[in-house]
């Protein structure tokens, strides 16, 4: 599969990583939108707590469903049959002298959509189910500002921990970092930001009160089983996005000056990074390439998402036109005098508060 020259970083950081391993992928350009809209933790009700960067189906809105989003006229991802939204958290760079926020641009988001554990067929389970219409989840904690649970413990909340982590792409003969919160150096060839998805549904909710409950991750997060609370396998997406934060190299110094990047939700640490899924998808596709695309006789055993007669994939230029006006009436780029919504910095290792505009501090 071919990629726009800007996706690359992503695909260099997965190689790099081990993870590489992935079923098939879909590259999202730029983004669709970046405003303060959450349709799964604030429906119909804008503006949301923070700023996040929106990939996907055109008609991302406060009130998506499932079946607006099937009405989407385009999509920024690549694979057209796939009318999903994914979102994350914007990150700035806080100038250590002026204290004052600039947007840090990507390369873009890759989803893995990845084959894994004891329910694929190919582990000798009965197969993964494509995501049911009306089906949305998340993963990551927006208020997280450490890490609170033993590494490897097991439990679904220290998976959900686990499942943020990133990669300080660094050059040879640098100082690697791999970890689950923010570095301390730059890194020359991006940050790279990681999310796992939970790939377990107890079957009957599509949705549930804190949005996580109705899923669950693999023992393994990365492999192994599916609780019996949560016994449908689904496959699994895993979400990387190398964040350009080399482009400020110059205007901060590691070991004498603090780490200068926060996420929207006023995050000096990292451990709030999250992601939210809307599904979107054509199910009968989804579920005819889950099925008959994962084939060791042809290039879809791969990965090559073009091998797979169900799916369309189109050229980077041609999903890079989608986009869409904000609804909310705010700046979120350029140089901010404070973060968009009330997000001031907190760096822990509490929870932090999320706040409203009618209790802001600041």
């Amino acid at each position: 599969m071919m990629f726009p020259s800007a996706l690359v970083p992503i695909l260099t950081a997965l190689t790099l990583s081990g993870t590489a391993n992935a079923w098939f992928r879909i590259a999202c350009t730029d983004p669709l939108v970046q405003e303060r809209v959450d349709p799964i933790v604030s429906p119909n009700s804008t503006p949301s707590n923070h700023v996040h960067t929106v990939h996907g189906a055109s008609n991302f809105n406060p009130n998506s469903t499932y079946n607006s989003l099937r009405a989407s006229k385009c999509t920024s991802c690549l694979v057209t049959q796939d009318l999903s939204n994914y979102w994350f958290p914007k990150l700035y760079f806080q100038d250590p002298k002026t204290k004052l926020f600039e947007a840090v641009a990507n390369g873009g988001l890759l989803v893995y959509y990845q084959n894994r554990g004891t329910g694929d067929v190919v582990n000798g389970g009965p197969g993964l189910k494509a995501f049911p219409p009306g089906f949305r989840m998340l993963t990551g904690n927006p208020a997280a500002r450490s890490k609170k649970y033993p590494p490897l413990e097991g439990s679904q909340a220290e998976l959900r921990e686990r499942a943020v982590g990133y990669a300080c792409l660094r050059y040879p003969n640098y100082p690697q970092f791999d970890g689950n919160g923010f570095p301390n150096t730059d890194c020359e060839a991006g940050l790279n930001a990681r999310l796992h998805m939970p790939a377990c549904w107890n079957g009957v909710d599509l949705d549930s009160p804190d949005h996580m409950s109705h899923t669950a991750f693999l023992s393994g997060l990365d492999n192994g089983e599916c609780p019996s609370t949560h016994p449908v396998p689904l496959m699994k997406l895993f979400y990387e996005i190398t964040w350009n934060v080399h482009d400020f190299a110059s205007r901060w110094t590691p070991g004498k000056d603090k780490w200068p990047f926060v996420y929207a939700t006023g995050d000096p640490t990292g451990y709030s990074w999250h992601g939210d899924f809307q599904n979107g998808w054509d199910t009968n596709a989804l579920q005819n390439a889950i099925d008959k695309c994962n084939n060791p006789n042809d290039q879809t055993w791969n990965g090559v998402t073009e091998a797979c007669s169900f799916l369309t994939v189109v050229k980077a230029p041609v999903a890079n036109t989608c986009k869409i006006a904000p609804v909310v009436n705010e700046v979120v780029n350029g140089t901010l005098q404070r973060l968009p919504g009330c997000n001031p910095i907190q760096a822990g290792p509490g929870d932090a508060t999320l706040y409203s505009s009618s209790n802001c501090p600041i």
